[in-house]
């Protein structure tokens, strides 16, 4: 039978804080989940079971609830929107169980309650709610059975990094970026890292000073540490082999990041193994040790002072040595200093962030008990609502010890940073096992001192060396099924408890009775190692990024959507607990890519996305950050902490967001901008190559009218010629000539012709352009020629000839004679020279 099926509840009487459940709002009608619409699920998730007419009590909001194989997810009964504080990705959950509440919670309620069937989810990112169920449906059961199964499944193959696959966020080999990281630190930037350089581990090179061994190619050595490691020089694979014998689990002194100029270095590793009366020494840990510090650049013969920098207590560094462990001398290594950060271990911060979560779930906006804060209901809630009260709910921030903790490792990655960057020293770090603190400290020293971690690319590359590659143990710290090697078996996989015990916030238990169910009264050792180690980190770049806003490419919604990430379990980088063992499982290649899809989501709107810091400026921090112990002063991460228990005071990223408005409305003015200068200058050419056709046209204009004035010129002189002659002519507009004759000649002459045709090509401007005028004129009559026709006419008509036979015509090329015809053609180069001889056309002289 499904959940929808199942038989409707009688209305519940609510009391005190509890009347926000108020079940007669609720659509009673059966639903399946076929009909609900899923279009929202990812690739390969799955309904496993769902609830009608849930009430998520934090806001007293009704609606649906859907188990996946990857999240709960909260529908809103009217909307069917997903509720983003009632869904949660099951690897998040840390804790669930179910609460019955009875009696009466607040004296001014007499009423009876019933037991009301509520079920408290607890998550790792601050998050605190609790769904109120039906009574008498099986819902809560259900639901509460389906998460048992999980949120803490039997199996790593199980989670849904591997149901899902790689999908299309697919992940390239993380070796291959650890190597290109490594060239960068030796400065062989040059080289490019492939799969056959780490197959046949030809990326052995180096510099000066320090190299790349591959002494750890098949994590023989140590099984936390990566395949490739950077080592002194001068220390061969033989001497390394003899010294990690002296350290915890083999986690000997290597180098995590070398400063390029002046040649100091943070080296990290494990606790040495000294024994209970600390007097257990080791010649090549020692030497392994002394070639860290190189000598200072510029000054021959001296060698630069090392720090061996324990993070834990003094007391808890002696406490080890009954186990073995302890701390170095400063007297077996030389030039050292011993100092002791006194951070607490992974214990104290899992119990200081759920003392946190409390403290904020307790005095929130949207409480997990459906009883109102301060601000919501008149300060009733605050005791009274006087001073004292509200001082001593306060104060329980401080108890809580969170921000002391994020601030003592604040101060000593700061301390590590300076003493590099003002002394030139090389530091080494460590703690006990050396994937803990260490890992904080050195990783957030880098980050201070390289200003190339602190971009996107820089980011994923400092997480992947010193987090992944390094051997942090993801999965024991997060609760997660995990593989470790063991006689026949090629994986022996880890379960943890799925429920422990709840604590109730004194307001809680001055309002009502709880009773908390547990399926377990006791954790397994794998939960007892569970700690917000990686989150605290996190949360201290936070506080730096607050206190430099220009030194970071990143906003703190990154950050935010970061951890949501690797809180999930959606992707496959952070699962296991070191490389060997995700190479075990081809986690690379079966999961999808964690960074694959952050930088999918920032392609989809480059700059202006929310991941990027719009204050970034590379150039006002392009050298190491060294704050000042005064600045070391946390506050909480509103955006990650507040987010869910006071979610309008978590908008610090208000402004942040106004800002991105503003920069992307300027974008878009920019590229309109850009676009009318693109247009303008558009028109500004097509206006130039106009302007040029008007002034050729013009050129061609005057060219024209200028032959024209020729033409004229040239028509007149000829008529005047021709009228010299007794005969009367008329132009007509399309060139032709008409001759009359005035009177009777003695001749008839058969056929006289003029033509002129002339082709002006001097002008460049006009050789293309042709010009032909013709003048004919043409007389006929009745008469035949006689035998000599030319002469005839040249006596007659000609008043140029002589009696001699002589002619008087300039330059004497007036005729030209054809075989079937006698044509007179001018020389309009003689016309134009004519004016000069008018006289000749004068009558009285003729």
């Amino acid at each position: 039978m499904s959940l929808g099926e199942a038989t409707e509840p009688e209305k519940m009487e609510g009391a005190g804080s509890w009347d926000v459940l108020e079940w007669t709002k609720i659509d009673p009608i059966s639903r399946s989940v076929s009909l609900v619409k899923c279009d929202f699920l990812l690739e390969a998730e799955e309904v496993v079971v769902e609830g009608y007419g849930v009430v998520l009590v934090n806001t007293d909001e009704a609606g649906t609830v859907l188990v996946t194989n990857y999240r709960i997810l909260f529908l809103s009964e009217g909307t069917r929107n997903i509720i983003p504080l009632g869904t949660v990705p099951l690897a998040t959950i840390e804790k669930i169980g179910k609460i019955a509440v009875k009696g009466q919670l607040v004296p001014r309620q007499p009423e009876k309650n019933p037991s009301q069937r509520l079920l408290q989810v607890i998550g790792k990112d601050m998050r605190i709610i609790v769904f109120g169920f039906r009574p008498r449906t099986k819902q809560r059961r259900a639901i509460f059975d389906a998460l048992l199964r999980w949120t803490k499944p039997a199996g790593l193959w199980d989670l849904y990094a591997f149901v899902s696959g790689p999908s299309k966020f697919r992940n390239t080999n993380p070796k291959l970026r650890l190597l290109n990281e490594y060239f960068r630190l030796i400065g062989r930037r040059s080289h490019r890292a492939s799969m056959s350089i780490v197959e046949d581990c030809s990326f052995t090179v180096g510099n000066e000073l320090w190299r790349i061994s591959s002494v750890n190619a098949n994590y023989s050595l140590c099984q936390t540490y990566p395949f490739a490691l950077i080592v002194p020089k001068s220390i061969s694979d033989e001497e390394i082999l003899q010294a990690s014998n002296f350290r915890a689990r083999g986690r000997f002194p290597v180098i995590t990041w070398c400063h390029p100029g002046t040649g100091a270095v943070l080296a990290r590793s494990s606790q040495p193994l000294v024994g209970l009366m600390m007097n257990v020494r080791s010649n090549m840990d020692e030497k392994l040790v002394s070639a860290l510090c190189s000598n200072l650049s510029g000054v021959m013969g001296t060698r630069r002072k090392l720090y061996i920098a324990d993070a834990r207590p003094r007391k808890n560094a002696l406490a080890n040595g009954a186990m073995g462990g302890g701390s170095e001398s400063s007297s077996n290594y030389f030039q050292s200093e011993i100092v002791f950060f006194g951070i607490d271990n992974i214990h104290a911060m899992r119990e200081s962030l759920a003392r946190l979560r409390e403290y904020l779930d307790t005095h929130g906006a949207t409480s997990s008990d459906g009883m109102s804060s301060f601000l919501r209901h008149g300060g009733w809630t605050w005791g009274g609502g006087n001073l004292s009260s509200m001082s001593a709910s306060v104060s329980t921030l401080g108890d809580s010890g969170w921000l002391i903790h994020v601030q003592s490792v604040l101060a000593g990655s700061a301390w590590i940073a300076a003493r590099v960057a003002l002394e030139s020293a090389s530091v080494l770090v460590h703690c006990s096992d050396g994937w803990d603190r260490t890992t904080q400290l050195v990783s957030l020293a880098s980050l201070l001192l390289d200003p190339y971690y602190r971009t996107l690319a820089g980011f994923q590359a400092l997480v992947e060396k010193d987090w992944l590659a390094f051997g942090h143990p993801f999965s024991d710290r997060f609760g997660l099924p995990t593989i470790s090697g063991g006689g026949n078996t090629l994986f022996e996989l880890s379960r943890q408890s799925s429920t422990g015990s709840y604590s109730s916030s004194p307001m809680r238990q001055s309002s009502g009775s709880f009773t908390t169910q547990a399926t377990s009264s006791s954790h397994s050792q794998a939960s007892n190692n569970s700690s917000p180690i990686f989150l605290q980190w996190v949360d201290c770049i936070a506080q730096l990024a607050r206190m430099y806003p220009l030194a970071f490419e990143f906003s703190s919604t990154f950050l935010v959507d970061f951890l949501d990430c690797v809180l999930s379990c959606r992707f496959g980088n952070f699962l296991c607990n070191s490389e060997k063992e995700r190479q075990q499982c081809s986690v690379s290649e079966a999961c999808g890519c964690l960074w694959a899809y952050l930088t999918d989501l920032r392609n989809s709107e480059g700059k202006s996305h929310v991941h990027y810091n719009l204050f970034y400026d590379p150039s006002k921090h392009n050298g190491p950050l060294l704050p000042p112990a005064a600045a070391l002063a946390p506050t909480l991460w509103p955006q990650f902490h507040l987010r869910w228990a006071c979610p309008s005071e978590a908008q610090v990223g208000e402004l942040e967001a106004q800002c991105r408005n503003m920069a992307m409305r300027f974008s878009e003015l920019q590229k309109a901008k850009e676009v009318a200068e693109r247009k303008a200058k558009e028109v500004a050419a097509t206006v130039e190559s106009l302007t040029a056709d008007l002034l050729r046209e013009r050129q061609l204009n005057t060219s024209a009218v200028n032959l024209a004035k020729k033409a004229s010129k040239e028509n007149a002189a000829i008529k005047r010629a021709i009228q010299s002659l007794g005969f009367k002519v008329h132009f007509s507009g399309n060139g032709d000539c008409t001759v009359d004759i005035e009177a009777n000649p003695p001749v008839s002459p058969q056929v006289s012709m003029y033509s002129y045709s002339q082709r002006e090509s001097d002008d460049p401007i006009q050789c293309d352009e042709k010009s032909d005028l013709s003048v004919s004129i043409t007389v006929v009559g009745d008469e035949v020629l006689p035998n000599n026709p030319i002469t005839r006419v040249c006596e007659s008509l000609c008043p140029m000839r002589t009696r001699d036979g002589g002619c008087r015509w300039p330059d004497a090329g007036c005729a030209q004679f054809g075989s079937q015809f006698v044509g007179l053609r001018a020389n309009f180069d003689a016309f134009d020279r004519l004016s000069i001889y008018d006289s000749h056309f004068d009558s009285d002289k003729r």
